[in-house]
């Protein structure tokens, strides 16, 4: 596990980027990046996803080949890559627990998705950038597996709220852009647009 900047994030992506594409092509789609928490605490990283955020909202990479094919998303790895957030040990889906997301993560998040989606030539949208949550619960329309995210067994529910004012509560039914796919969707593409590149 190594720390990287946001720069050497998109040259690792722009490295595997035949690979990536080439694997999800395969799968009939376009690569996926995949949202999550460790449920663990805040220092702690696991080499189940590519990139991991830790309190302060540095990256650290698993991998040096972003095709690699880990263990982050079940039936959902090939072709994807996963990030996650160092936190959330102990969270329930009335409270995330000691040591819920911080802004850094958050912010660290969406910047990591806008450089990847960069990196990949991606739209920045729920059919290719999703939390473990609506992945579980296969809101992009492929079935790979039965349902088994917030708005049915609720086994991983990853991010469905941020515990922030913009994302403060759990509720996977909301049209009203408050549940956590939908508010770091928005950081990343507000970063896409405004960042200086």
């Amino acid at each position: 596990m190594r720390q990287i900047t946001l720069d050497e994030l998109y040259d690792l992506g722009r490295a595997a980027y035949d690979d990536i594409w080439d694997t999800a092509k395969a799968y009939g789609r376009d690569p996926k990046l995949y949202l999550h928490w460790t449920a663990g605490h805040y220092g702690t990283k696991f080499d189940d996803y590519h990139i991991n955020i830790d309190k302060d909202g540095n990256l650290y990479a698993s991998t040096d080949n972003l095709a690699d094919i880990l263990a982050h998303t079940w039936r959902r790895n090939s072709g994807a890559i996963g990030i996650a957030l160092d936190c959330c040990v102990d969270a329930t889906s009335e409270d995330l627990g000691p040591e819920p997301p911080t802004a850094a993560q958050i912010e660290a998040m969406a910047q990591a998705v806008w450089k990847l989606a960069d990196a990949l030539d991606l739209t920045i949208d729920k059919e290719r950038v999703m939390t473990h949550g609506e992945a579980a619960d296969n809101e992009d329309g492929l079935y790979t597996h039965d349902a088994y995210g917030p708005k049915n067994t609720c086994e991983r529910w990853d991010l469905e709220y941020l515990g922030t004012d913009e994302s403060p509560s759990f509720n996977p039914w909301a049209t009203d852009g408050t549940r956590g796919g939908d508010v770091l969707r928005g950081k990343a593409n507000w970063y896409r647009e405004n960042a200086p590149h």
